[in-house]
């Protein structure tokens, strides 16, 4: 039986699905379809290619892979993104999707069509790159004729891809919306502006869901709380945990290995 997993994006609090895949695996939920956009999209890829969950948060804490940024000569943007191609080089040599151990999905947005695209062929670090690319901060990455960048601007939580090819699709949201009472300054400003534009498209991909993670928690983490991974590995697990405890499952729980 086949089981996707949608992984959203949401800058370092995507370290909280590794927490999400890890409390799955532990109940005998063997995933066998994975999508994912922007941070996303690396924990995607690397669970696709056979890297356990803590081998996936080991690699990020000794790479400081979330939080590559370089000053890029350029018009369009103010950072680049690219030389973390060598991390995934390094632990994905192939650059491609044919290597994956279960089909892989990488959401992008497409700046020269202004549409969500889905990439499952190719190079696969430069999908992941794109995936990340933050638009305005980071440089856009060209693949073929156009330039890509977040695929959470349009498609953060990927599910329809999933929806046709499984018997079941977990969602996994990791930048929910909560109310806030204050907003500070002008950095909070643009956190809560690129948390509402991320959660914009949210609602209709997690009607698609057979199981929908939110783990709301994870609003007391900013997009760049890199050093606090355990936590956030911690709450992913523990707040799936909890879903499978208190959820209608028995579907699931039939297909579990």
């Amino acid at each position: 039986m086949k089981i996707g997993i949608a992984l959203s994006g949401g800058g370092a609090r995507g370290i909280a699905h590794l927490g999400v895949l890890q409390a799955l695996e532990d109940n005998g939920i063997k995933i066998t379809h994975v999508s994912g956009a922007s941070a996303g999209s690396i924990a995607a890829a690397f669970y696709a290619h056979g890297y356990s969950p803590k081998e996936i948060l080991r690699i990020m804490n000794n790479t400081n892979l979330l939080k590559l940024a370089w000053p890029a000569f350029s018009t369009r943007g103010l950072l680049s993104i690219a030389k973390s191609e060598r991390i995934y080089k390094k632990y994905m040599p192939k650059d491609n999707f044919e290597d994956a151990q279960m089909p892989l999905y990488i959401a992008t947005t497409n700046l020269n069509t202004g549409r969500p695209e889905m990439f499952s062929s190719g190079s696969l670090n430069k999908a992941i790159m794109a995936s990340c690319c933050i638009p305005i901060i980071f440089d856009p990455i060209k693949i073929g004729a156009h330039h890509y960048v977040d695929g959470g601007i349009l498609n953060n939580l990927p599910t329809e891809v999933l929806r046709d090819e499984c018997d079941y699709v977990i969602g996994v949201n990791v930048a929910p919306v909560v109310p806030e009472d204050e907003l500070g300054g002008p950095k909070m400003m643009i956190e809560r502006v690129s948390m509402l534009a991320l959660s914009s498209n949210v609602l209709s991909s997690s009607k698609l869901c057979d199981l929908y993670i939110k783990p709301n928690e994870l609003r007391q983490f900013g997009t760049f709380d890199f050093k606090k991974s355990s936590e956030l590995f911690k709450i992913g697990y523990e707040y799936t945990q909890h879903m499978l405890d208190v959820s209608d499952t028995s579907k699931l729980n039939n297909l579990a290995v």
